[in-house]
């Protein structure tokens, strides 16, 4: 289903007059910028807190200098951060990177790893010159994903050596054939400071009560290593050695065959470009679901400010740079707002690395390798895996993570690709056609895709048709080539030449063209004409009870041979919903039509007035509560919309009558439960400070301005829920206020930090080339 996402800023609407737009005041700006500010600062330190220890860790991961770390955090944060074109991604030390590092720290040396990095910056720079960064999103979601959990799983083996006092391999499978070894003998205190890591890791977000959320605003990362840290302080272990900062003599290129050092500088280029630009589109898409409004992202851009950065991190004798989600993620959570907090953090790496030596050399290597650890392991992600096999790609994963681990990342992505090629074209060439004889006509039914190679079976199964006979053929794959319609149009022409009918359906099952005595609906027309589906020769008037059965009629014939398939699906798997949508028991209000969705992509809760009683003020409202609670402790849902509209009958209502404590009709006690929004309303007054607005036009009328402050007074209920203001502040769950005008079929998002009801614009995507 489709995101929400707040519309860069506003536009006009239709009908509406832009002299009459709301304009801020000019003694806004100033707080604004200065709000801004703020928050860049205060997110730069989140990510600095989380980089330093994550750096050093993957430096002493590699066998690289404990410092090259610390040269690419600050390399990625200062100059990616400058020169990039994803503002809220920041750039570091590339985890993705880790195996394909080591593999050349150990054959080639680190002045020659630090040459590759720079040939590989070079090669991101003529490739963001070259416009191809959109290219790098054509590769299937499945092989990225499997190419990282390969590198994580990869990853946490060898790191789980050093956690128990050993050194790792070189290859992951002689890791896995060497760890039981290094199990029946681990060293104790490494052992027991890799655990204090592990576990402060795993349960610092999971601390309770007020001081536990207080506690949370530390980094866990920070946390893990500082705790291991002062568990260490009275145990010989080793640990962090800086050396003195002084300028590393210049790279030097490989020493070895030609081939090899191309496919390590095509290796490096490859995964870091995948990672920054994959990350860039996901941190950017986070950015948009919290409100934050960024000038766009440009992947070429970035691809080349990742390239320049590279460069001078080889140069300086750093480890290869790559933007990660982990840390744009936390950037944005952080509050950040602008590329002011990607750089700031990277000018903290600079100023910790020349102030703190000191302290960043009582950390114990341990630490940073159980640190470095669970990164890895939460490179394998189960939700992916579900994603993957739903979409029918797993053998591609499969393939891919098993080569990534056994051979080494760019073979096992080649093996991904050429599996995936190899699936292609087996869908393209594996087309199904079924005849059928239905009461006075016969039915074809193609599924896949008609090209060449499907004309023999299309040809056979049409000569199983009567000659003359009425036919529908429905054609549900998306192309078909031109030896493919000649045979068909070949097969009409004579089908409407002995005296039938023949009629073509398209991909979404419905006919291109149908006889006049047939149902005409479209998806979209049963909200436009409500006589949609009465036949054309009946001439009584439609009973309510016959449009619904005409309807469930309809849904039989075309949509429910489409959907079975999903729908048997999620009766075996359950529900499982991203997403909680309140909303209004209004008729006009169609919430899978309004938010592009389908079959278990929402969780819906209805009633009068999309009102959210607060818990303890009505036993006879806990049907309401009950489904919050259901479908954020169970379903675990990772976003809650508040949904208003225009024209509401229950704000009218509201606007129109009391509603006191002993009202006796049903309607008039549940409409008590929006007097607080009437009285929010009422005490704001209609220019007063904290009144909602719409960006693009004035408020219409009472009801309207009624209808977007129930909105934001139902937001601040649902925080009243245990359960709600627990997921919110772990980051799980997020608030959104949501208004539609019905007339209009115009959406509207609110900022919840301005009150404003933005209208969201029809976009095809949010980041540009």
């Amino acid at each position: 289903m489709s995101q929400l996402q707040k519309p860069p800023g506003p536009a006009g609407a239709p009908g509406t007059r832009r002299t009459q737009h709301p304009r801020p005041a000019p003694s806004a700006q100033p707080a604004d910028r200065a709000a801004a500010r703020r928050g860049d600062l205060s997110a730069s330190v989140v990510v600095f807190l989380i980089a330093v220890p994550l750096s050093l860790g993957l430096a002493l991961a590699t066998g690289a200098p404990l410092q090259a770390g610390l040269v690419a955090a600050a390399a990625g944060g200062i100059v990616a951060g400058l020169l990039g074109g994803a503002p809220l991604q920041v750039s570091g030390a590339a985890t993705s990177l880790l195996v394909v590092t080591a593999e050349l720290v150990q054959r080639y040396g680190w002045r020659a790893t630090c040459a590759v990095t720079v040939l590989a910056g070079l090669a991101q720079l003529a490739l963001g010159a070259a416009r191809v960064a959109r290219g790098a999103l054509a590769i299937s979601p499945a092989i990225v994903h499997a190419m990282l959990a390969g590198i994580g799983v990869t990853i946490a083996v060898g790191q789980l050596h050093v956690v128990l006092g050993g050194s790792p391999d070189s290859s992951a499978v002689d890791n896995v054939v060497a760890l039981p070894g290094q199990l029946a003998h681990p060293h104790v205190a490494a052992l027991l400071i890799g655990a204090v890591t592990v576990g402060v890791l795993a349960g610092w977000p999971r601390l309770p009560g007020r001081a536990g959320r207080a506690l949370r605003t530390v980094p866990a990362p920070l946390a893990a290593v500082a705790a291991a840290t002062a568990v260490s302080a009275t145990v010989p272990v080793p640990r962090v050695a800086l050396p003195d900062w002084s300028l590393q003599a210049l790279p030097a290129l490989p020493d070895g065959p030609v081939l090899g050092i191309v496919a390590a500088v095509l290796t490096v280029t490859l995964v870091a470009s995948m990672e920054s630009l994959l990350s860039a589109v996901a941190v950017d898409r986070l950015a948009a679901d919290r409100g934050v409004t960024t000038s766009g992202t440009d992947l070429n851009r970035e691809l080349a400010g990742q390239g320049v950065a590279n460069v001078l991190s080889g140069l300086l004798g750093g480890l290869p740079v790559a933007g990660g989600a982990m840390r744009g993620s936390a950037n944005v959570r952080a509050g950040a707002v602008s590329r002011r907090a990607t750089v700031l953090h990277g000018v903290w790496v600079v100023l910790c690395a020349g102030l703190l030596a000191t302290a960043l050399e009582l950390i114990p290597l341990a630490a940073l390798a159980a640190l470095v650890m669970v990164v890895g392991v939460r490179m394998v992600s189960f939700a992916h895996i579900k994603h993957v096999q739903r979409h029918r790609e797993f053998p591609v994963y499969a393939v891919t993570l098993g080569g990534v681990v056994l051979f080494g990342v760019l073979q096992g992505v080649a093996l991904g690709i050429g599996v995936t090629v190899f699936l292609s074209l087996r869908r393209l060439t594996h087309t199904r056609v079924t005849v059928s004889a239905e009461e006075g006509r016969h039915r074809v039914c193609v599924n896949g895709q008609l090209t060449f190679l499907a004309v023999p079976r299309l040809t056979r199964a049409l000569a199983q048709v009567p000659s003359g006979a009425d036919t529908v053929v429905e054609l549900g794959g998306s192309f078909m080539d031109h030896a493919a319609y000649e045979a068909l149009r070949a097969w009409s022409d004579r089908q409407r030449a002995g005296g039938g009918w023949v009629t073509l359906g398209g991909r979404a099952g419905s006919p291109i063209a149908e006889p006049a005595s047939a149902h005409q609906c479209r998806p979209w027309t049963p909200w436009r004409n409500h006589h949609c589906t009465r036949p054309p020769q009946e001439a009584a008037p439609q009973t309510s009870g016959s449009q619904l059965l005409h309807g469930v009629s309809a849904f039989q014939r075309h949509t429910a041979p489409l959907v079975r398939d999903e729908l048997a699906r999620l009766a075996h798997e359950g529900q499982r919903p991203t997403q909680l949508f309140l909303t209004c028991a209004d008729s006009r209000l169609v919430t899978s039509m309004i938010t592009a969705s389908g079959p278990g992509d929402l969780f819906t809760v209805r009633n009068v007035g999309n009102l959210m009683p607060p818990p303890g003020t009505d036993a006879a409202c806990d049907s309401v509560g009950a489904a919050i609670e259901y479908a954020v402790e169970v379903l675990e849902v990772g976003s809650l919309t508040v949904c208003g509209h225009s024209g509401c009958g229950a704000m009218q209502a509201l606007l129109g009558a009391d509603h006191e404590p002993g009202a006796r009709t049903p309607l008039a006690r549940w409409l008590r439960h929006g007097r607080p929004s009437l009285a929010r309303m009422q005490r704001i007054g209609r220019l007063g400070r904290g009144e909602v607005a719409l960006a693009e036009r004035p408020v219409a009328d009472d009801v309207e301005r009624l209808a977007l402050v129930n909105v934001v007074q139902q937001l601040d209920h649902l925080m009243s829920y245990a359960c709600v203001a627990r997921r919110v502040a772990e980051g799980a769950l997020t608030l959104h206020g949501m208004y539609f005008h019905v007339a209009e079929a115009q959406t509207y998002l609110l900022d919840r930090t301005t009150g404003t009801f933005s209208a969201v614009r029809p976009r095809a995507a949010t980041v540009t080339a």
